[in-house]
């Protein structure tokens, strides 16, 4: 096959309400952005309803609240006709379970148990159930809350089967319950004494065997299919860290596709590599999004900001030491137990319980989601250490089993190896990070928020590290899963150039709307100021997420009602306490600006730099939002076409009048579309990566590389750059070359630097390309190659020197009423 590598991706979440039908018609808006291929989230037939796909319940056919599969072969065949490639999002860990009757396999084996013909495909310990598989779903009415209907069990609303004669006239639930493969337990018993393996603590979504070669071939059939077909060019492998042994499932996958574009799901600590034993092309980018977000965070403010609650944690490796331990001891005990049992000839003598204490001790002591032994064994042995220092009353446990741990043979290790990454993740991503608020943008998945800010050079280095190892990993902002999006991080990212004076704001609205848990109420203070204007709802929805993932002060499982009102209320605060509302306002009039051009440099920098880029479905626009659900909302692509439309001009030759910026997002617009577009036009332009030297009194506000011919250069923490008269003297130094800026049409002249001062005068950020290039690559943002894009024909423009002007520029064509910039912000008119 004629393998295809992608320039650039666009994300879609497919679901009943955006469908594939849906996605098939914003195809030729995705071609024209820019963008390379078509990304789409998974497709497979899931649970009901669902809004994701992540619960597949048949790996048969294409999804028929999203379409079907013809549905699915229109969107790729549009693409295809359009020039673009098919990326596509699979599930192979696990598959939903909410609704027996919907997944053949697990009503199977609900069915039949261990003489299902489905029974190897999941892992079940049948042993620790004494022969049953335990079903989790009882309240405190236990049986009482059964149904007897027919020949089915009925709990609520869900069906459940009976066994082949297990039913006779006159029976009652008890009996015929008993007579079962399975038992319904309470379902807080699902913590330590589940048996069979699920998705981190997700009940209803049961983890699969891959590794048996008869169930990789199942449920990858329709995806063979894909290939042979020609419909998809790559796949991204969702969770691979809990597979049985994702190498060789990549490797079985690589052969499947005949080795097509393959991306994992993969979160990399900070200075964790890939194996690179693994026959794929990188990681989704949360390691990327990491590195682009710290450059533009001020380390001086991290001092001020670590005090501002008054209660921040300073350990962090202490502090998710003990949320991972939290969780092993409790929502993830079951797993834990489980490994503990595999354990038992290692252990011989040693008390039940001691055993459970040490595999729980270990599997918190990770500082890596997982080993892939015997690759990586260095952070098992470190977690081993770490342990063991830290409960030396278990010593003599720890080495008892370590040598089955670090043996890549033994089922011990190889469990452990599932169970350490789900430990993380629910330890970490999502308890830990709503514990710490000293930079909330700084708590997103694959992040370590104790590191506070990178520099430029380090940022440099890493960019020529992906260009060397993984040229064609993805990189991202924004995703389905991240915490915050890219533009909700940029504002908050602006509180680090103002860390005391953030804290006095902190101190007077903790005045005004207190709430006890101060690490919490700083956490949601610097949501609601990052996601602003966001509505009530969508800020009660996420107080409530949030403060029960942290678990500090209340629980998605003993909620408590007095915090909880409290919440609510400084929520509310937000919009009907004058004094709040002109605090908050007056915080937005400092931060507006600076928040856009934040926005602005990301988005031009993760474009531009190394990897391949993803833009999140509607974060071609501005889009601040928040936690899932939040990020999953709908994107109004009318309204973009149009806008996009204006840009081009009628005659493909730029629009009238440069866009502001606004609260209308059309310069976010297009810095997207011509980065995307010259990448794609020109990757000959992309080779590359060389750092660029800046000169001159804010030369430290500078970032900027060269990438083979294409040159980036952004704005770094702009109120910093205010503050010592902008740019003045400062100069960037590319290669002396007849340029033209593609966001603005300026001609830049060859010379040995370029002021910074006139490049900038615009938009906090430009792309240069060499003169000749500049009229191919699509469309161009301007017709004119005058040396000063901004003439009387143009609207004002804010200099990077003074961004605060930004919020005053006005355009005749984008005025709009208080409503619609609210839905513009919210990125969903």
């Amino acid at each position: 096959m004629n393998r295809r590598i992608p320039t650039s991706t666009y994300r879609l979440q497919v679901s009943p309400d955006f469908d594939l039908t849906a996605a098939k018609d914003v195809v030729d808006y995705v071609r024209d952005l820019g963008a390379d291929w078509v990304y789409l989230s998974p497709v497979l037939q899931a649970e009901p309803g669902s809004d994701h796909g992540y619960d597949v319940v048949d790996h048969s056919h294409v999804d028929s609240q999203r379409g079907g599969d013809d549905a699915f072969r229109a969107v790729a065949e549009a693409a295809h006709a359009a020039g673009l490639g098919v990326l596509v999002d699979i599930v192979p860990n696990h598959v939903g379970v909410a609704t027996p009757e919907v997944n053949p396999w697990w009503w199977s084996l609900l069915e039949h148990g261990k003489d299902s013909p489905y029974a190897a495909a999941f892992d079940v310990d049948w042993d620790a159930g004494d022969g049953k598989l335990r079903i989790p779903v009882l309240d405190d009415r236990l049986l009482d809350a059964v149904v007897l209907q027919g020949d089915r069990l009925l709990v609520g609303e869900t069906a459940y089967p009976t066994a082949p004669g297990t039913v006779q006239n006159g029976d009652d639930v008890e009996t015929v319950h008993a007579r079962q493969r399975y038992e319904f337990v309470h379902w807080k018993r699902a913590d330590h004494e589940l048996n069979y393996r699920r998705f981190f603590a997700v009940n209803t979504l049961a983890g699969i065997r891959v590794e048996d070669q008869e169930f990789f071939d199942a449920s990858h059939e329709l995806v063979a299919a894909w290939f042979r077909d020609g419909l998809v060019d790559g796949l991204r492998i969702d969770h691979p860290d809990g597979l049985f042994d994702p190498a060789g499932y990549l490797q079985d996958l690589h052969d499947l596709t005949g080795g097509a574009y393959t991306l994992v799901e993969k979160i990399l600590e900070p200075g964790e590599q890939l194996p690179s034993s693994w026959p794929v092309d990188g990681t989704t980018g949360y390691d990327a999004l990491g590195v682009v977000d710290r450059v533009f965070v001020d380390p001086s403010g991290a001092e001020a900001l670590s005090a501002t609650s008054g209660s921040e944690p300073h350990d962090w490796q202490a502090l998710t030491h003990d949320t991972r331990r939290g969780i092993a001891d409790g929502i993830l005990g079951s797993e834990v137990a489980r490994l503990a049992r595999i354990l038992v000839a290692e252990t011989d003598g040693l008390p039940h319980e001691r055993v459970v204490d040490a595999v729980a001790e270990i599997v918190a002591s990770f500082d890596v989601y997982r080993t892939y032994l015997p690759e990586g064994v260095h952070h098992l042995v470190t977690a081993l250490e770490r342990a063991a220092e830290a409960r030396p009353d278990l010593d003599d446990v720890i080495d008892r089993i370590a040598p089955a741990l670090v043996d890549p043979t033994h089922p011990a290790a190889l469990r452990l190896q599932q169970t350490s990454g789900m430990v993380m993740a629910k330890g970490v991503e999502d308890t830990a990070f709503y514990r710490v608020s000293r930079l909330s943008s700084l708590s997103e998945v694959g992040g370590d928020p104790s590191v506070f800010a990178v520099t430029t050079d380090e940022f440099h280095v890493a960019q020529r590290e992906r260009l060397a190892s993984w040229p064609h990993t993805m990189t991202t902002l924004t995703t389905h899963d991240t915490k915050r999006s890219e533009d909700t991080r940029a504002r908050i990212a602006v509180l680090s150039e103002l860390g005391e004076e953030w804290n006095a704001t902190f101190q007077q609205l903790q005045a005004l709307a207190p709430l006890e848990d101060t690490v919490f109420a700083d956490l949601l203070w610097q949501a609601i100021v990052g996601a602003r204007p966001a509505s009530r709802e969508r800020l009660h929805a996420y107080a409530e997420k949030a403060s029960r993932e942290a678990g500090n002060s209340t629980t998605w499982t003993e909620p408590d009602e007095a915090f909880e009102g409290q919440m609510h209320a400084l929520v509310d605060a937000a919009f009907d306490d004058p004094a709040v509302v002109a605090l908050l306002d007056a915080l937005d009039e400092r931060i507006t600006a600076a928040g856009w051009s934040n926005g602005l440099s990301v988005k031009l920098v993760q474009l531009t730099a190394p990897g391949v880029p993803d833009v999140y479905q509607g974060t071609e626009g501005w889009d601040r939002s928040l936690v899932d659900p939040d990020n999953r909302r709908a994107v109004d692509y009318t309204e973009r076409r149009h806008a996009l439309a204006a840009l081009d001009g009628p005659d493909d030759d730029g629009p009238e009048q440069l866009p502001a910026i606004g609260l209308d997002a059309r310069v976010k617009l297009l810095v997207t579309s011509r980065a995307l577009r010259l990448r794609r036009d020109h990757p000959e332009l992309f080779t590359r990566y060389l750092q660029l030297e800046a000169t001159g009194s804010a030369a430290d506000h500078v970032l900027a590389f060269d990438r083979g011919g294409a040159v980036t250069i952004a704005t770094r923490l702009p109120l910093g750059l205010e503050q010592v008269g902008g740019w003045g003297d400062t100069l960037v130094h590319p290669v002396p070359l007849d340029r033209v800026d593609l966001l603005t049409g300026r001609a830049v002249p060859a010379d040995r630097g370029i002021a910074v001062a006139d490049l900038l005068s615009t938009y906090p950020v430009a792309l240069l390309v060499p003169a000749d290039v500049a009229g191919t690559t699509g469309h161009t943002a301007d017709g004119t190659t005058a040396t000063d894009a901004s003439g009387a024909s143009r609207p004002a423009a804010p200099t990077a020197a003074d961004p605060a002007a930004a919020t005053t520029t006005t355009d005749a064509s984008c005025e709009t009423d208080a409503q619609a910039d609210i839905d513009i912000l919210e990125g969903h008119a």
